[in-house]
C-alpha cells in the first residue's frame, strides 16, 4: 500500500505542476512531452485516479491528519 501511495502522490505533484504552468504561462508540460493523443489522455487519467486514491486513502497514510 506504500508504494501505491508513493506513485499517486508523484503522479498529483506532476499534475498539480502542469496546472500550475498551464494557469501561469498557458504551458501545458504534459502535452509538450507526450503531444496530444492518446498518451496524454492516459496520464490525465492516471492522475485523476491519483486523486481519487488519495482523497478515499489519504487519512489512514497520513502520519499528520
Amino acid at each position: 500500500m506504500k508504494a501505491l501511495h508513493i506513485v499517486t502522490f508523484i503522479l498529483l505533484v506532476i499534475g498539480g505542476l502542469n496546472w500550475l504552468l498551464v494557469g501561469a504561462f498557458n504551458f501545458n508540460l504534459v502535452t509538450t512531452i507526450f503531444g496530444a493523443g492518446n498518451v496524454t489522455n492516459v496520464v490525465y487519467v492516471l492522475v485523476g485516479l491519483s486523486a481519487l486514491v488519495e482523497i478515499f486513502t489519504h487519512k489512514k497514510n497520513c502520519t499528520m491528519c
